[in-house]
């Protein structure tokens, strides 16, 4: 087995254990009555929101406690394992202590206003809910480019002038402003390339990263720039967010109906010891549209793909762009199309260069 396939299968067989391990904890709570008795040290606190607040911190820390050695076998061991990572055991838990913070700063928050809702609204807290949690998707997809990226990596403005000038062409091409192009050190903690359009409205970029500019050629950069310039032009950010807010809606209703069907169990709907049971059910609506939402993103990265072989007029660019990415990523080229299509995001480099090859034959 070639090293991008074991380097898939141990990151899957992680990611489907921390599944496992986190459905059975939520599931225990539950069956064992033991979110029943948090429920009640919690109600110690007095308020309904202070409740809210000391119940989910401590599940909170029972979940850090459970998922942090999956954490760091996945993150660290089998990046460095892999020959993938550069980052040293104290940077990475640097990163995974912001992370935690942020995580708990943005949950803690989302459901306290879930809470007050339920308490509220307790008929119609699931649009409220859905509406005030899209709302937060795109405040956060505008700020995220310049408050929480930054938490982790360095941006800075891209001074090839070079790229600048092949971008400047294909946005003419393309009847489209790019606001910035922006380097993304990524170099210092992992091999792998990449590139993005991030944010929207004056905070829209495209980024780069330092990896994909110091191994690939001028012609490679621009065929991949024009990819995420499609990004922009055809309003892809747009389109997943509209995605996401139905998917939203749709969550929030089986999450309604849910804590309705079994409320008896509980103190009524807006009791935080349900949580587990609002937490399981919004786990299971995601697994049943990860395909969905997977096939609507590949469609659009297909899109981009075509619309950088067609602006660029450079298919053997695009190919060996492709063949780069994946050898520096240690990407699997050639999924079982099961896998691919249950769990990828984009289309596997063997689709991506096929792409490419029709379009030099719809050419000849």
């Amino acid at each position: 087995m070639e090293e991008s396939r074991k380097y898939e299968t141990a990151k899957y067989l992680v990611s489907i254990a921390g599944f496992v391990i986190n459905t059975g904890l939520l599931i225990y709570l539950l069956v064992s009555g033991l979110t029943l008795k948090i429920r009640d040290f919690a109600a110690r606190a007095g308020a309904d929101w202070a409740g809210v607040l000391v119940y989910s911190v401590v599940i909170g820390v029972l979940f850090t406690v459970v998922e942090v050695p999956l954490d760091f076998l996945s993150g660290y061991y089998l990046e460095h394992h892999f020959g993938l990572s550069r980052q040293t055991i104290g940077g990475w838990i640097k990163d995974q202590i912001k992370g935690l913070v942020l995580g708990a700063v943005f949950g803690l928050a989302g459901i306290e206003i879930i809470y007050a809702l339920l308490r509220g609204a307790p008929q119609h807290w699931w649009i409220y809910a859905a509406l005030a949690f899209i709302g937060f998707f795109v405040v956060l997809a505008n700020l995220a480019p310049v408050l929480i990226m930054p938490l982790f990596f360095k941006f800075t403005p891209v001074e090839n002038d070079d790229l600048r000038r092949r971008v400047d062409r294909l946005a003419a091409r393309a009847h489209a402003t790019v606001r910035g192009i922006y380097e993304w050190s990524l170099g210092d903690k992992t091999r792998k390339a990449n590139a993005a359009v991030v944010g929207w409205g004056n905070s829209r970029r495209i980024i780069v990263s330092d990896t994909l500019l110091r191994n690939f050629s001028g012609e490679e950069i621009e065929v991949i720039m024009a990819h995420e310039l499609c990004h922009h032009v055809k309003a892809h950010i747009w389109l997943g967010i509209a995605l996401q807010s139905v998917l939203t809606f749709v969550s929030f209703y089986t999450i309604n109906f849910a804590l309705h069907r079994f409320g008896h169990a509980f103190r009524g709907i807006s009791d935080v010891a349900n949580l587990p049971l609002l937490a399981l059910t919004a786990g299971a609506v995601s697994l049943c549209v990860l395909p969905l939402v997977n096939v609507f993103s590949r469609a659009l990265e297909r899109a981009a793909d075509r619309f950088a072989i067609d602006i660029t007029g450079d298919p053997l660019a695009f190919v060996s762009s492709m063949e780069k990415l994946g050898d520096l990523n240690l990407a699997n080229k050639s999924p079982n199309p099961i896998i691919e299509f249950l769990f990828y995001s984009h289309p596997s480099i063997e689709n991506r260069i096929k792409l490419a090859a029709n379009s030099v034959g719809q050419n000849v």
